[in-house]
């Protein structure tokens, strides 16, 4: 689902980098999407196995203590951890890191 639907492969591109035929990613895709349906209406959980894929998370940054961290929980976007103080922000937007998160933060300060 990463490589179709966030990365926008197309269907051969995706069964090339899995090492499969276009009928097996195909397969593949469909029981996916059907699983993830089904958790997301019924409220079940969703187990992700396989390949050697690790999400990366934008780190923030405290302004106050320096302290550099990925978030944990919710908050962790708007309090720092160690200080408990509300001058954070996203690295991207300090420049520390090279991808952009989706904060959506209504009261940037910084």
């Amino acid at each position: 689902m990463r490589l179709k639907d966030i990365e926008k492969l197309n269907q051969e591109e995706c069964a090339e980098r899995m090492h499969v035929s276009r009928q097996t990613f195909q397969n593949i895709i469909d029981s996916a999407r059907e699983k993830t349906a089904v958790a997301l209406t019924q409220g079940n959980s969703i187990r992700i196995s396989g390949g050697n894929y690790r999400p990366v998370f934008c780190k923030f940054k405290c302004f106050n203590c320096g302290n550099v961290y990925e978030i944990k929980k919710e908050e962790d976007k708007y309090v720092c951890p160690s200080c408990g103080l509300d001058k954070v922000i996203c690295n991207k937007k300090a420049n520390l890191c090279k991808r952009w998160c989706k904060l959506g933060r209504k009261d940037d300060k910084f």
